[in-house]
């Protein structure tokens, strides 16, 4: 395979011989026997709702399509609603819930989705089914139905408004050479992002056996053992002890963190939200943030002033099991839904790392918000070296650590960049910036 850092940009490809303006701001000049139309012209909206169930057919919510590439996952228990809808083989699911997720697919079997799709029917004449899924997949046109969507927390777009948008449209013959040759290239592209994702999960899997292997036996592999005491933990090093948390450091939740409290970068404290750990930067230590406050407001929301060295680690929902571990940096606060640890014994990296080896989801309330309490996690019993010994694991780790992150890194960024380059080729294939009518049968 190519390597991704040096791909064939869609710009390798001619331009067509001749433009005109389309008349329609964000798609600019197309090719001058290319035409335009509105979308409610060139398919129809299907609205078949059925309360009929029939065994073994495809049903699909927005959970199980793939943001921005289509393919969507057979689900075997998918809740049947009466807001369901019936589709027929290529018919195009539009996701109109949160349209930036890019919720699009095309089904090649017939089914029943949730109300959340718009059903779109090609008008055969007009427009090939394939073509119609990539132009409605296209980041110009996903942007400008976003930008229709209302609702703060569940934006929705509607029909009035996806009907009206103006589409690109080629003489048939271009458009199912276009979506032929998207076809093969986004099969490539799939093809990629898999072999990425599954080298970067068995590399964070590599990590956490790296992790658990250093603080549960140590660096000594003759060294002599002895039962932990523990059900989850296998032996330990004989000298070793195994403690419960609360023996290593103060635990307490995070505070209430009002709307009209935030939004300010630039006060003495930052105040974390669990959003704060996907910022970059943030993948170990917590150096960048969103909001902060001083220490009046501090004092007023009886937000806990935490010291540098507390690790931090989300308590509640489905970021809790993520299992995701930082330290901070500063002095900071943080939200409630957020639980800390403040390390009194021990060696700081070396007590992360343990918190590494927990799955906080183990212990996790179940329900539809899993949750720990702050008396849970302080009696989980880990096993604790000597201070000296700590040290050394923990040097051993920053070094192990640092070579795997490197790596999962610059898979990352491979496959990132493949994803930047699907974008920009089917922009550009449904546009008519490049003249893809000699490329399907390449």
């Amino acid at each position: 395979m190519q390597n991704p850092e040096q791909p064939n940009t869609p710009t390798d490809f001619p331009a067509y011989p001749a433009y005109k303006p389309s008349g329609i701001e964000w798609l600019g000049d197309i090719p001058s026997h290319w035409d335009v139309r509105w979308l409610k012209y060139l398919a129809r909206n299907i609205s078949q709702p059925t309360s009929e169930r029939v065994e073994g057919e495809l049903r699909l919510g927005l959970e199980h399509v793939e943001s921005w590439t289509g393919k969507y996952e057979i689900a075997e228990n998918v809740r049947f609603e009466s807001r369901m809808k019936r589709f027929q083989p290529d018919d195009v699911l539009f996701g109109k819930l949160r349209p930036y997720l890019a919720k699009v697919t095309r089904p090649d079997r017939a089914g029943i989705c949730m109300g959340d799709f718009l059903v779109l029917r090609a008008k055969s004449s007009l427009i090939v089914a394939g073509f119609l899924e990539y132009v409605m997949r296209s980041k110009y046109v996903i942007d400008l139905i976003d930008s229709s969507a209302v609702g703060a927390k569940m934006p929705r777009a509607d029909w009035t408004f996806i009907g009206n948008v103006w589409l690109p449209l080629p003489p048939l013959p271009e458009q199912r050479a276009i979506a032929a040759y998207l076809d093969r290239k986004g099969a490539i592209a799939r093809r990629y992002a898999h072999v990425a994702r599954h080298i970067i999960d068995t590399l964070r899997e590599l990590r956490q056996v790296e992790i658990h292997d250093a603080v549960t036996r140590g660096l000594n592999e003759d060294i002599p053992l002895k039962p932990s005491g523990v059900k989850y933990l296998v032996d330990v090093p004989a000298h070793w002890d195994v403690l419960p948390l609360k023996r290593i450091g103060r635990f307490r939740s995070g505070a209430g963190f009002p709307i009209i409290e935030q939004g300010q970068k630039d006060l003495e404290l930052p105040f974390f939200k669990v959003s704060d750990m996907n910022l970059p930067g943030n993948e170990q230590v917590m150096r960048s943030w969103n909001n902060s406050v001083s220490r009046n407001t501090a004092d007023r929301l009886n937000a806990a002033i935490l010291p540098a060295g507390t690790i931090i680690f989300p308590k509640v929902g489905g970021a809790l099991l993520t299992n995701k571990r930082r330290v901070l940096e500063r002095p900071s606060c943080v939200d409630n839904n957020i639980m800390c640890c403040v390390v009194q014994r021990g060696d700081i990296d070396f007590v992360r790392y343990v918190f590494d080896n927990i799955d906080l989801g183990m212990i996790a309330k179940p329900g539809p918000l899993p949750a720990v309490n702050e008396r849970d996690v302080r009696d989980i019993r880990a096993p604790f070296p000597p201070l000296a010994e700590q040290r050394a694991i923990a040097e051993y780790l920053d070094a192990k650590t640092a070579a795997i992150d490197a790596a999962i890194a610059h898979y990352e960024r491979m496959a990132e960049l493949v994803a930047e380059y699907w974008t920009v080729l089917v922009v550009d294939a449904v546009t008519g910036r490049i003249d893809l009518r000699q490329a399907a049968p390449e």
